[in-house]
C-alpha cells in the first residue's frame, strides 16, 4: 500500500530545464505543481471529505441527544438500530478509509515527493551555472538553500491540504449545521470568522517578512559556519579560533534578533486568538442555551453547538499555526529562489553542436575579456596553437595566464573577439563537448570526497581498473595509494581522501589529479603549475611522464618555474593582458627583453616577481 502511495509521482522525471527561471513565487511553483495536479485534486476531495465526516458526527451527536430525550432505552434502540449500524460502519470502516486515502496522500505522496523533485532540479539548475556564478557566493550558503527551500515548498503544499481544505470545509459544514439548528446561531460564528481572518490577515502580513529574514540570517551562519570549516588550516595556522567564533558569533546573534522577531509575532496571535475564541464560545454556545431556556431550541442543538464551537476552538490553534508554518515555508522558498531561481548566465546557443575534433588547431582572434570591470584579464590578444604544439605560458600575476585558460575552457564568454578549435567557435558548440576534449591539472589540484578509485574515474568512468592503475604507475601514484587508510578502513583505491583530498600531501594530491587528467586521455591537455607541489625528485619523474602523455597532444603549460617548460614549442610571455613576447626558449633568451630577465633572475627556478615588479 505505501509503494502505491510512494509511486505515483516519479520526483525525477524528465522535464523541460529553463536558463531563466520565474522570480515571482506562484509562477516559480507552477512548473513543479504540473506533476502533481490529479494528486491535489484527489487530496482536496479526501481532505473536504474528512471534514464533512467531523462535521457529521458533531451533527449525528446533537441528533443523538434528542433521539434519547424523552423515550426508553429500549424504544430507542427498537427504533433507532439500523441506524446506529449505520453510524458505527461509517466510523469503523468509512472515516478511516478516508482518513488513510487523506494522509496517504498527504505524507507518502506529497510531502516526500514534492521536496525531493525541487531539491533534484534546483541541484540540476544550481550546477549548470557557471563557475564565476560560485566564486562570487559561499558555498555553504548555497547548499543551505538547496537544503532547506524545496522541504520548505512540500511543507508549504502540505499545509495547504492538510489545513486550507480541511478548514474551509469545516467551516462551511459548521454554518450549514448551525443553520439548519437556528439559522440565528451563525451569526456569532459569522462575527468570529471576520475577527479570525483579519488575525490572520495580520499574522502573515507581519510573519512573511520576519520569516523570510529569519531564513536568510540561518543561511548566513552556515555560510560563516562552513566558510571557517573549508579553511581550517588557515584558521589554526593564523591562531585566528577567536576571530572565527566572533565571525560566526556575529552571524549567529542577528539569527537570534530575526528569530525573536518572529515569535514575538507568534506570541501575539496566540493571546489574540485566545481572547477571540472565547468570544466564539460564549457567542454560539451562550446563545444556544438561551434559545434552549426559551423553549425555540432542543438539548440536542445545545450539545452539538457546544461540541461545535469547542471543536473549532481547538481547531483554530492548529489552523493558525499552520498558517504561520506556511508563511514561513513560504519564506524560507522565497529566499532560496535567491538562488535556485537565478539564470544561467552561460549557456549553450540554441543551435549549438558537438566540437568536431580534427587536428587540435587552437586560435585565439582578437580576444579581451575584462570581467566586466573594463581592465584586467585580456585585452586583444591574439594567438595560434598549431595542431600538436606545445606551448608554455609565463608571466608576472595579474597578466591574464588564468584568465587565458578560463576563456579556453569557456568558464567564461569572452567580452570580445573569438576563440576557434579546429575553426569551430567555441561559443557554437556545447559546452559539454568541449571539455570533454581538454584535459587539465591546476596548481590547486581540488580531490572530490570520495575513494581515490572514484577521483581517478572521474577522468573516464568507463575505463577499466588497468586503465586506471596505468594512469595513476605514469603519475607516480600507484606505489604511495597502495599505502593508504581512512578511518573507516578502507584501504589502498577505495580509501576516501576527504573533502577537497585533506588527508592527503599536497604532493599526493597533485599526483592523484595527473592521474585522472592521464586517463582522460583527451587530445589537449593544460597544465597550470601541474607539478608546483611536488618536490625535485618527483618533479623530475613526472616531468618525463608528462612528456610521454604529451605526445601527439595541443598543449598549453603555464608555469612560474621556468626549467619545466623551457623545453616546449614556444613560449609566450604575457604582460597586462597581450602577448609582449613570442617564441623558442633558445630566441627568446636572445632576445634579452622579459623572458631573459626572468630566466637570469629567478631563483631555483621561480620567476622573480618582486624584483620585476619593482622595476
Amino acid at each position: 500500500m505505501f509503494r502505491f502511495f510512494e509511486n505515483l509521482v516519479d520526483p525525477y522525471q524528465p522535464y523541460v530545464e529553463q536558463d531563466a527561471p520565474p522570480t515571482r513565487l506562484w509562477p516559480f511553483l507552477k512548473d513543479y505543481v504540473q506533476p502533481f495536479k490529479s494528486v491535489f485534486a484527489v487530496t482536496a476531495l479526501f481532505s473536504v471529505g474528512n471534514a464533512v465526516l467531523d462535521v457529521g458526527l458533531i451533527w449525528y451527536l446533537g441528533r443523538l441527544v434528542d433521539l434519547m430525550t424523552g423515550q426508553t432505552p429500549a424504544a430507542f434502540m427498537a427504533a433507532h438500530w439500523v441506524e446506529l449500524l449505520v453510524v458505527a460502519f461509517v466510523i469503523l470502516f468509512v472515516r478511516p478509509l478516508v482518513a488513510g486515502g487523506s494522509v496517504g496522500l498527504l505524507h507518502n505522496t506529497i510531502l516526500t515527493n514534492f521536496g525531493t523533485m525541487m531539491r533534484w532540479r534546483a541541484h540540476r539548475h544550481v550546477l549548470r551555472q557557471p563557475v564565476g556564478w560560485f566564486e562570487s557566493d559561499f558555498a555553504g550558503r548555497i547548499a543551505n538553500r538547496i537544503m532547506q527551500a524545496p522541504p520548505a515548498a512540500g511543507e508549504a503544499v502540505f499545509q495547504v491540504f492538510d489545513m486550507a481544505a480541511f478548514a474551509a470545509a469545516t467551516f462551511i459544514g459548521a454554518l450549514l449545521m448551525l443553520f439548519e439548528a437556528d439559522p440565528r446561531l451563525m451569526v456569532p460564528l459569522l462575527l468570529w470568522v471576520v475577527g479570525y481572518i483579519a488575525l490572520m490577515r495580520w499574522t502573515i502580513r507581519r510573519a512573511g517578512p520576519a520569516s523570510t529574514a529569519a531564513s536568510d540570517a540561518r543561511s548566513a551562519v552556515t555560510g560563516r559556519v562552513v566558510d571557517s570549516y573549508t579553511n581550517i588550516h588557515s584558521v589554526k595556522l593564523f591562531a585566528h579560533q577567536d576571530s572565527e567564533l566572533n565571525y560566526a558569533k556575529e552571524a549567529i546573534e542577528k539569527s537570534r534578533q530575526t528569530l525573536q522577531t518572529e515569535m514575538r509575532i507568534v506570541t501575539k496571535m496566540d493571546v489574540a486568538l485566545t481572547f477571540l475564541n472565547g468570544l466564539m464560545i460564549m457567542g454560539v454556545g451562550g446563545l444556544a442555551l438561551w434559545f434552549w431556556v426559551q423553549g425555540s431550541a432542543t438539548v440536542g442543538v445545545v450539545a452539538a453547538a457546544v461540541a461545535l464551537v469547542l471543536r473549532i476552538n481547538s481547531m483554530t490553534y492548529w489552523i493558525m499555526w499552520a498558517s504561520t508554518n506556511l508563511v514561513q515555508n513560504l519564506g524560507t522558498l522565497a529566499e532560496g529562489m535567491q538562488t535556485i531561481a537565478q539564470p544561467i548566465t552561460l549557456v549553450d546557443r540554441p543551435a549549438a553542436k558537438p566540437l568536431r575534433f580534427q587536428d587540435g588547431l587552437l586560435e585565439l582572434r582578437d580576444v579581451s575579456h575584462h570581467y566586466g570591470r573594463g581592465f584586467g584579464g585580456l585585452k586583444n590578444i591574439s594567438l595560434t596553437v598549431r595542431p600538436g604544439e606545445k606551448i608554455g605560458v609565463v608571466g608576472r600575476s595579474g597578466a591574464g595566464k588564468s584568465t587565458l585558460v578560463k576563456l579556453i575552457l569557456r568558464f567564461y564568454d569572452t567580452e570580445s573577439g573569438e576563440i576557434l578549435i579546429d575553426g569551430q567557435n567555441i561559443g557554437d558548440v556545447t559546452q559539454e563537448s568541449l571539455r570533454q576534449k581538454i584535459g587539465m591539472v591546476q596548481q590547486d589540484s581540488s580531490l572530490l570526497h570520495r575513494s581515490v578509485r572514484d577521483n581517478i574515474l572521474y577522468g573516464r568512468p568507463d575505463a577499466t581498473e588497468a586503465d586506471m592503475i596505468a594512469a595513476a604507475k605514469k603519475a607516480e601514484a600507484h606505489d604511495f595509494i597502495l599505502t593508504l587508510e581512512d578511518p573507516q578502513g578502507r584501504t589502498g583505491y577505495d580509501a576516501h581522501v576527504g573533502e577537497r583530498g585533506v588527508k592527503l600531501s599536497g604532493g599526493q594530491r597533485q599526483r592523484v589529479a595527473l592521474a585522472r587528467v592521464i586517463l582522460k586521455d583527451a587530445p589537449i591537455l593544460i597544465l597550470d603549475e601541474a607539478t608546483s607541489a611536488l618536490d625535485s625528485e618527483a618533479e623530475a619523474a613526472i616531468q618525463e611522464a608528462l612528456y610521454g602523455v604529451m605526445a601527439g597532444k595541443t598543449v598549453i603549460a603555464i608555469a612560474h618555474r621556468l626549467s619545466t617548460i623551457a623545453a616546449m614549442d614556444r613560449i609566450v610571455v604575457l604582460e597586462d593582458g597581450q602577448v609582449a613576447e613570442d617564441g623558442p626558449h633558445a630566441v627568446l633568451l636572445r632576445q634579452n627583453g622579459l623572458y631573459a630577465r626572468f630566466w637570469a633572475r629567478q631563483s631555483g627556478g621561480f620567476i622573480g616577481l618582486e624584483e620585476d615588479a619593482a622595476e
